[in-house]
């Protein structure tokens, strides 16, 4: 089985509907995406305890243009960027 391209998440949000405006908007410019989420979470329409997180995935190649298309998007307050979830060393 061939594998693909490393995926790598650029954003992650709360809810199917903003996941696919991000998604249409990343397609109109090109860059393949992958919406990762708990079926649960659409299928039941919850969004709580992170069931209805969906995670924004791209190429690895694609992640930095990806996230640069994006920043321009008004977040809604509960949107998490991909960097705010990454655990820095501590100094």
């Amino acid at each position: 089985m061939e594998k693909g391209p490393e995926l790598v998440c650029v954003r992650r949000c709360p809810g199917f509907d903003l996941a696919q405006i991000y998604k249409s908007k990343l397609e109109a410019m090109e860059i393949p995406v992958l919406l990762e989420y708990e079926s649960a979470g659409t299928l039941f329409g919850i969004t709580v305890d992170g069931l209805g997180e969906v995670r924004i995935m791209v190429p690895k190649p694609y992640a930095s243009e990806a996230e640069a298309l994006l920043a321009d998007i008004v977040d809604d307050e509960n949107t998490l960027q991909a960097s705010d979830l990454i655990d820095e060393e501590p100094s």
